[in-house]
């Protein structure tokens, strides 16, 4: 049997809006949409909540989610997500094939999306996979190390076509698979890789309070509104 499980990792400190994974979304907790979005996923088997923060787990417990409470030494600003993720698979007494991580604080997921990359995942053989999108024409430049700019996905100087671009990708956060094994180095990706393809507009996450505005405005529109 392939036991799948959903992780959906948060933190109870955020500096950009204070409370942000329990704040108010379009009439539910943020992360309830997150738990929801995994409880419809028929592939995965059960879905777990870890945080250091009590009422978000009593919030992830009333939508549904089991609830793992993560020690202090696992949840300041420089730990890292794989770290929280390894906890909560210790606290499981099943035996896990397949993880499902899932970041709250990205909602814009379609009700097939994780079902759809699970299938992918398995018949692509992958070691782990992340959510992306294609960056269609996004010319990208950075600073140097002497403040000089330079054009980093693309040579300004032979521009070319659009057409005759090779495709780029961005890892958009939203959710990544990945086989247990793999977090032993630490690293949620690893193996064989592979891309899950989302629209762009999927891409957007919730760090400030502009990104809220923006993506309940999105959420609203591609999943409340109606025809």
């Amino acid at each position: 049997m392939n036991n799948v499980v959903a992780i959906i990792p948060a933190r109870g400190g955020s500096k950009g809006i204070p409370g942000k994974n329990i704040i108010d979304f379009c009439g539910k907790p943020l992360i309830a949409w997150s738990i929801e979005q995994a409880l419809g996923t028929k592939e995965i088997d059960s879905v777990y909540v870890t945080s250091d923060s009590d009422e978000i787990l009593a919030a992830a417990e009333k939508y549904g989610a089991n609830k793992v409470k993560r020690p202090h030494e696992l949840s300041g600003d420089m730990a890292a997500s794989e770290s929280a993720i390894e906890h909560a698979l210790s606290m499981t007494t099943r035996e896990i094939n397949t993880v499902v991580f899932m970041q709250p604080t990205s909602p814009l997921r379609k009700k097939d999306d994780i079902s759809r990359a699970l299938r992918q995942f398995n018949r692509e053989k992958y070691d782990s996979l992340f959510s992306g999108s294609v960056l269609d024409d996004f010319l990208i430049w950075e600073k140097g190390s002497s403040g000089e700019l330079n054009s980093f996905n693309y040579d300004y100087k032979n521009r070319g076509r659009r057409q005759d671009r090779k495709p780029q990708y961005v890892e958009n956060g939203s959710f990544y698979i990945f086989k247990p094994e793999i977090l032993s180095k630490g690293n949620r990706l690893g193996g064989r890789i592979g891309i899950y393809i989302m629209d762009f507009w999927q891409s957007f996450e919730i760090d400030s309070q502009k990104d809220l505005d923006m993506v309940k405005i999105l959420f609203e529109l591609k999943f409340l509104k109606k025809v």
